[in-house]
């Protein structure tokens, strides 16, 4: 379910990587929740089986590990991790432009001995690295033009006859940043923050028959347009992970371009090597939910209106929650299946509610809502209370939408904000639904 990690942990520019262990590894830079700021000064690496339950592994690298001394205070941009060899390289930068390498006997850290890469360190940000099926090393980087050349290791330093610039650029191919590199049945996949609807809010690729190009652009992966009222960029990769293919990709919370959370959805490869566009889910990985499962709010794939996703506490108090809910406001699930209908709708809620109510729709709001629930004030934002209404709709075992929307009676408020906690559907009488 999306986000795919726990709620606390602010994970953007995730690559994810499995190798021989079969456990999925991720790597990304790592937001400060709440805080208008991109980044922070460690990396986090978390490993699943399932990709549902995670281990988190902190700071198996920190600002004060770089290679350079003077850059130890500079926050970690996005990284990229790949095994070469019997060791595991953590390929980093910085918001300065420095770039390097550390290094781990483990897939998690911590790791250590950093070098710079040059000609990349002090030139950019966002490398991308691929080991070659004849063994050889690619490196990637950039922002607006895309760079890149094969790399030697051993001294740290680029073939300076193999350094392409303009791999990819903004002009031809909406690169924006954050470069990411996979290869597939010979054909050599460029993910990219891609800029050309406006923002880059996409994940674009480009491929080619050799690492350095020429690249086509392909088209667009995904557009996290919609998490957020004030949402920026994406960067992300995809990867292929028990033999089936996934993006990776952030959306933005608190109102604000930061606070960015991985999330990831499974992708299909067209015959010819094409990929369609997907939508942003809550389902994710997971396929269609079960209605009768309590469903945390902010988990909504699709904000509409000023609302957006906020938090309140912290370590194992910290939850997250549907902020600034106000009027004509819309909430986005997808998917959820019904096995059987429902009786009613329960929602968590807090807030200035008095004389409004959440209209609940499924798979579009052209028709009557299936439930209609009244709201009351509460002792404050964080005094949720359970609300219900009774479930009036039919539903026919397929996969639905769900929307919630706010409204309220004549004469309400208009700037009438509520929160919004959890929503759940509850089983019952069928006929109890109709009184």
């Amino acid at each position: 379910m999306n986000p795919i990690l726990p709620p606390q942990f602010y994970i953007p520019d995730v690559e994810a990587r499995q190798w021989d262990d079969g456990i999925v590894y991720l790597y990304g830079s790592s937001d400060r929740g709440g805080e208008n700021a991109y980044c922070s000064h460690e990396y986090h690496v978390f490993g699943s089986e399932d990709m549902k339950h995670w281990t988190v592994y902190s700071g198996s690298f920190r600002s004060e590990n770089v290679h350079r001394l003077q850059s130890r205070t500079v926050p970690l941009y996005a990284p990229d991790c790949e095994k070469i060899g019997d060791k595991y390289c953590l390929f980093y930068c910085q918001g300065n432009g420095d770039e390097g390498v550390a290094y781990s006997d483990t897939p998690y850290g911590p790791f250590r001995n950093a070098q710079g890469i040059w000609p990349a360190d002090t030139d950019g940000i966002d490398p991308a690295i691929l080991v070659d099926d004849d063994g050889s090393l690619y490196y990637f980087w950039g922002q607006y033009h895309a760079k890149g050349g094969k790399l030697d290791l051993e001294t740290g330093k680029l073939i300076s006859d193999t350094i392409t610039k303009d791999i990819l650029t903004e002009e031809e191919h909406g690169f924006h940043e954050g470069i990411s590199i996979r290869k597939r049945n010979g054909i050599y996949y460029l993910i990219y923050s891609d800029i050309s609807r406006g923002r880059p809010t996409c994940l674009g690729y480009a491929v080619s028959e050799q690492p350095l190009g020429p690249y086509k652009k392909g088209g667009i992966i995904i557009d996290n347009t919609g998490c957020d009222p004030k949402s920026w960029n994406n960067h992300g990769s995809i990867a292929r992970i028990n033999g089936e293919w996934y993006v990776f990709y952030h959306r933005s919370t608190h109102n604000s371009h930061f606070s960015r959370q991985v999330c990831a959805e499974p992708i299909l490869f067209n015959e010819d090597g094409t990929i369609d566009e997907v939508e942003m889910t809550t389902q994710g990985i997971e396929g269609p939910l079960d209605c009768f499962r309590p469903l945390d709010a902010y988990r909504g794939c699709r904000l509409e209106g000023g609302c957006y996703i906020d938090a309140r506490g912290e370590g194992e108090q910290h939850y997250e929650y549907i902020a600034h809910f106000g009027m004509g406001n819309t909430v986005t699930y997808k998917y959820l299946f019904f096995p059987e209908r429902p009786c009613r709708v329960m929602l968590e809620a807090s807030g200035s509610g008095d004389g409004a109510a959440v209209e609940v729709y499924l798979d579009g709001r052209e028709e009557k809502p299936v439930a209609k629930i009244a709201l009351a004030n509460t002792a404050g934002e964080d005094d949720f209370q359970k609300f219900s209404g009774f479930f009036t709709g039919e539903v026919d075992g397929n996969r639905h939408s769900l929307h919630l929307r706010l409204t309220g009676e004549r004469g309400t408020n208009q700037e009438t904000y509520v929160c919004l906690k959890t929503i759940c559907f509850e089983a019952g009488d069928a006929a109890e639904s109709e009184e």
